[in-house]
This record gives structure tokens, sequence and C-alpha cells, in this order.
């Protein structure tokens, strides 16, 4: 059997090498884990996915779309890692163990929408009403 001991924050985990999946490669699409320095040094994960590749010729960039979950909101963000990302790390993901289902993030997400849509119209009403209540004010 080959095995391979493995520290990660000072727990030793023995790794069976035959088994063990290794992922040299990333394209778009690819599930991913994201690692993020938040403040301090705390550091959460974030389950996200490569939705896309700037072929930059000094520094190759990787885009990757992650998703801030809550029990009552998603939150969907962008993080270009490269050569000169700090405080940020990925790691592959496997997809049949993400930490969220589709339909709770795509409800959070459309709820959100609703709730901008009528910050949006509220703003518009209010432009509306200030055009024609001031327009004597501004004839002057």
């Amino acid at each position: 059997m080959e095995t391979r001991i493995i520290e990660i924050n000072g727990v030793k985990v023995e790794v069976d090498l035959r088994t063990c999946k290794n992922i040299e490669s990333y394209k778009v699409g690819d599930p991913v884990k994201v690692l993020i320095k938040d403040y301090a040094d705390k550091f959460t994960s974030y389950p996200g996915v490569i939705v896309g590749f700037d072929n930059f010729e000094k520094l190759p960039t990787m885009i990757i779309m992650y998703a801030e979950l809550s029990y009552s909101s998603a939150k969907l963000q962008l993080v270009f890692f490269n050569a000169q990302s700090k405080d940020v790390e990925i790691c592959p993901a496997i997809p049949e163990v993400l930490s969220f289902e589709k339909e709770k993030v795509l409800k959070y997400l459309n709820d959100d929408i609703q709730k901008k849509q009528l910050e949006l119209d509220q703003t518009i009403a209010h432009r509306d009403l200030f055009l024609k209540q001031f327009q004597q004010y501004f004839k002057a």
C-alpha cells in the first residue's frame, strides 16, 4: 500500500495515493472550493466554479464565481485568481457534496432581485415626484 502523510494545520492525515485524485489542470466549468481570508487570521471556504480564464501574457488569471451562503441569503462574488493573489486559495471540489441546494440559492437571489426592483421603483417615483413638485422652482 502506497501512502503519504500530509499535515494540515497540525493534524497529520494518512492518504492512500492509489485512491487519491490529483488534478493538475483546471478548465472553465470545474467546481472548486475557494478559501478566502475574511479578517485577522480567519479563513472561510466557499463553493465555487471557474467561469473564465484570462490568458494575460504576464499574469494569467482564472475568474471564479463563488457563493457566500447564509440561512437567509445568497450572494455571488467573483475572485480573480492568479500568481499575485493573496489570502485566496483554491482546490478541486466534488460536485456531489455541494453544501447548498440550487432551488434555495435561486429563491434567495430572486428575493434579492425583487427587493432591489422595489427600491428602483421607489427611486423612480421619488425622481418623478421631485420633477413634478419642483417644476416651478426651476423655471425661475
